[in-house]
């Protein structure tokens, strides 16, 4: 007997691909490379998969949705006319000839200098972008902190801008706000909805009903912002 097997199961809008596991004792779902997977034991009764990927439904939807739009994002040449969003908006790069490598943001233009335009810039390119993109953040995100500190009624005890693999921000204990400097790439509203969200850890230092109600009082569409977030996080890259 073969220790797995495959078949196709046609969910709400996807397919998913059953492998049967005689190792297997649990049932799993797995999305990788934009396709779904569910694993199960293999004498599992197929109205139980099917129960369960109804179930899972939304979830797996979501997942496929996050993973199809970064495998189709196209990688960034850092050349002249590309476009980089800053506060959800689109602002064009524009590749001079300077003295020295400098980038400074003039009439809604990202205009760059390197030393030889000539050459393959953009790896100095992306480096000058990303620096540029940190010192907004770091300006623009401590600017809303304390708008929105005043506000809620709280008192962080440290902000920070970091680089972060898999979240946008972060609350310690003692009340230090992290913030991963890539979120300055998203709408200023889905910005100020992380800002009030780990502000609101202050508050409360867990995801209870409780902290919700506080999310919501100063962000009422802290739902959507998150949806976003989970769609579009995936492309909030330089």
């Amino acid at each position: 007997m073969r220790s797995l097997s495959m078949s196709v199961l046609q969910g709400n809008g996807f397919a998913a691909e059953i492998i049967r596991s005689a190792k297997r004792k649990t049932a799993a779902i797995k999305i990788q490379k934009g396709k779904a997977f569910v694993i199960v034991p293999d004498r599992l009764a197929m109205s139980a998969i099917e129960s369960l990927v109804a179930k899972k439904s939304r979830w797996i939807k979501e997942k496929l949705a996050i993973q199809n739009e970064i495998i189709a994002i196209k990688p960034k040449e850092f050349i002249s006319g590309e476009a980089f969003s800053y506060l959800g908006k689109d602002h064009a790069l524009k590749v001079e000839s300077g003295l020295y490598p400098v980038i400074k943001l003039h009439q809604d233009v990202l205009v760059v200098s390197v030393r030889d335009k000539s050459v393959d810039n953009g790896a100095v390119i992306k480096q000058l972008l990303i620096k540029w993109y940190k010192r907004q953040a770091e300006s623009e995100l401590k600017d809303k902190t304390e708008k929105f500190s005043s506000v809620i009624g709280v008192n962080p005890s440290s902000i920070t801008i970091k680089t972060f693999k898999s979240r946008w921000g972060s609350c310690s204990i003692t009340g230090g706000i992290q913030y991963n400097w890539k979120i300055i790439i998203a709408p200023d509203r889905i910005v100020n909805y992380v800002v009030i969200h780990e502000l609101c850890h202050i508050l409360h230092h867990n995801h209870s009903p409780a902290f919700w109600k506080a999310v919501e009082r100063y962000c009422p569409d802290y739902r959507d912002c998150s949806v976003w977030l989970k769609l579009n996080g995936g492309r909030l890259e330089i």
